[in-house]
């Protein structure tokens, strides 16, 4: 038997990321900053000072495509890129004003885009989607 087009659940989980982006980007796009690129500077305000690499790992990205979204961000002013005094090869990203004045900004647009998307969706509800999206990712694996 042949899937149609609307029974891969991959084409629906990537429809669903496509238009959650959409909506975040264009809430975003005000202050300048690009979704992924928030992902970075929300690692940053949880904690300063974090590596190029440890970000990779938090975020599941290569360390080219942060290095390429660090350098944007401290093009725009919202970070600055020091090596690590103890080993050369590290680079941490640290948050200048600009970057600590863009959270009073970003994170209530973050916390309304995450009520809305999870209105009318109980806790255990999404419990159970968190667990089945890793059973996916597992699958891969």
């Amino acid at each position: 038997m042949t899937l149609s087009l609307n029974d891969y659940i991959s084409i629906f989980i990537h429809q669903t990321d496509l238009e959650l982006t959409s909506y975040v980007k264009n809430k975003l796009s005000p202050f300048n900053i690009a979704p992924e690129q928030n992902l970075i500077m929300m690692l940053l305000w949880e904690h300063d000072g974090r590596s190029q690499n440890e970000i990779a790992i938090k975020l599941n990205k290569d360390k080219t495509n942060i290095a390429r979204m660090s350098y944007g961000l401290e093009q725009k002013g919202f970070i600055k890129r020091r090596m690590c005094p103890n080993d050369r090869r590290v680079q941490r990203l640290y948050l200048t004003d600009s970057g600590l004045k863009l959270k009073k900004h970003i994170i209530p647009i973050a916390e309304q885009f995450n009520t809305l998307v999870c209105q009318n969706i109980t806790t255990e509800e999404l419990d159970q989607l968190r667990k089945i999206l890793l059973k996916m990712r597992a699958n891969l694996i």
